[in-house]
């Protein structure tokens, strides 16, 4: 269902106009109260089929469930006006919003992609999309390489900024103005940062999509994804792949995420807020080789960042290297207090996890270094703890992954002092 200048059709008049802020677009949009029962918040929908009124007429705008459903176009329309897009379509998951893109595309095309993407879309393009003749090629530094990766058969670019897990960022703009010379489409994950830190369309983007499951929903319960878009062409097509393929979400999960958005501004605000400090003790630590970080002044690419983020922020996610190697990587992830050892990312509770041994597993080795995901990489995701509270606890994990363990070689070899401060 379009979106008129991003906001609901059917919104009643105390909603909100193009004038109003994301915080009011996020609580009101796709949220008009119950004409019926004039209930404030929407009913969930679970009904499969809708009646009809005559052969082929159905009594109001729904026939089956899968290819539409009240709280999944509630939702839609929602994530259209914070992405300030005409359209949005909503998935069973991240994973297949990406297949339903590559899905759109004809054999033989060509995709030019990011070299550090997460490790389920790497999967997809080398292992499935070659199954229906789309071909991907990677990149490290896709604005310089562009011009020479693109053939008659590009027919898309693919760009994660920031990227998972090192957190490179992507001048989105430069990127588009390469590929709409060739009238090749570009589409952005934008997960790590979520509408409210980021809209890629604003900069170029003719597509963004983003795994709800993470900072969209932001409570770790909804598996689901969606895409933005203006165009009418892109809308019908993914439209028809969305009900042929039904790779849909329940709506149930449709109003959970739907609920998770209302508060999306005021949790990615304070997720770049914790993410800020934790970045900012890491950087000091004599216990740390790297920082990444797109919040951090020392960041190669803060200068993208303050163009394409709000206010400069740099989001909730965060990775580095630390002294030791892999084995001391997984000591701090173990020593953890207040952050849990688990994938994934965006939620209210803070979370670490090893990419190389995790999330990014699939990627061989060669190619997940190149991209600078080596086996000593710590992802962090931060939540809504409080802040203070998180910077303790990576120190303390730091001590006892590095410190602790360089003092327990030290007596097992004879070296020891017994000074455990030393």
């Amino acid at each position: 269902m379009a979106i008129q200048d991003y906001t609901p059709v059917d919104t009643p008049p105390r909603a909100p106009s193009p004038l109003h802020r994301f915080g009011t677009l996020a609580v009101h949009a796709g949220s008009p109260h119950d004409p019926v029962t004039g209930a404030v918040i929407e009913s969930i929908s679970l009904s499969t089929t809708f009646a009809q009124s005559a052969v082929g007429q159905p009594m109001g705008d729904y026939e089956y469930t899968r290819s539409s459903n009240p709280n999944r176009d509630n939702f839609e329309r929602s994530i259209a006006a914070l992405e300030k897009a005409k359209y949005a379509l909503a998935f069973s998951s991240g994973s297949a919003t990406t297949a339903t893109i590559l899905q759109s595309l004809a054999q033989g095309s060509h995709v030019v992609s990011v070299s550090d993407v997460y490790g389920g879309t790497h999967r997809y393009f080398t292992k499935v999309a070659s199954a229906h003749g789309v071909r991907v090629s990677f990149t490290p530094s896709i604005e310089a390489d562009l011009a020479e990766l693109i053939t008659p058969e590009t027919k898309l670019i693919w760009i994660e900024t920031p990227s998972n897990p090192t957190l490179s960022l992507v001048d989105i703009q430069a990127v588009a103005d390469i590929a709409h010379r060739s009238g090749i489409m570009v589409v952005v994950d934008n997960t790590f940062l979520s509408p409210y830190v980021q809209t890629p369309l604003v900069h170029g983007a003719d597509i963004v999509v983003q795994s709800v499951t993470k900072y969209i929903n932001g409570h770790s319960d909804v598996l689901m994804g969606v895409a933005a878009f203006n165009s009418d062409a892109i809308y019908e097509r993914l439209k028809f792949l969305q009900n042929a393929i039904g790779a849909v979400p329940s709506p149930f999960d449709c109003w959970l995420a739907h609920r998770g958005l209302k508060t999306l501004h005021l949790r990615a605000r304070e997720a770049s807020k914790n993410g800020a400090m934790v970045a900012q003790t890491l950087e000091d630590s004599p216990y740390v080789l790297a920082v990444n970080y797109p919040g951090l002044d020392s960041h190669k690419q803060r200068k993208i960042a303050l163009k394409q983020h709000r206010d400069g922020l740099g989001g909730g996610m965060l990775s580095f290297r630390i002294q030791g190697g892999k084995a001391a990587a997984e000591r701090f992830c173990q020593a953890t207090q207040i952050f849990t050892l688990a994938e994934s990312l965006g939620g209210v509770e803070s979370l670490v996890e090893l990419p190389a041994s995790m999330t990014h597993m699939g990627i061989p080795r060669e190619q997940r270094e190149i991209a600078g995901v080596f086996d000593d990489l710590v992802r962090i995701s931060c939540g809504v703890e409080d802040g203070v509270d998180l910077v303790a606890d990576v120190r303390q994990a730091l001590k006892q992954a590095v410190v602790a363990s360089k003092l327990t070689n030290g007596f097992s070899n004879g070296h020891g002092n017994g000074n455990v401060h030393a």
